[in-house]
């Protein structure tokens, strides 16, 4: 009998598109980084640097979110 053979799947686009090709450093203080490391052992979280960006991202897509602009500013708009 013939046994197929795995064929690993294409990377797709959105994978592609994930890629970070970009570094960003950012110096924190002795007091700081204990912080983030008792943070992340508490809540048991492997990944530092994965934390660190989709924690930094969320924040920023929060507020973008609510500082959209709009065609009439908050106190016209309240009237």
């Amino acid at each position: 009998m013939r046994t197929k053979k795995k064929i690993a799947p294409k990377a797709t686009t959105a994978r592609q598109q994930a890629k970070r090709n970009t570094r960003i450093v950012s110096l924190v203080s002795e007091e700081e980084n204990k912080i983030i490391d008792d943070y992340l052992k508490k809540y048991r979280i492997n990944n530092k640097s994965n934390w660190i960006r989709e924690t930094l991202l969320a924040f920023i897509y929060k507020n973008l979110d609510e500082d959209y602009p709009t065609l009439f500013g908050e106190h016209e708009m309240r009237r």
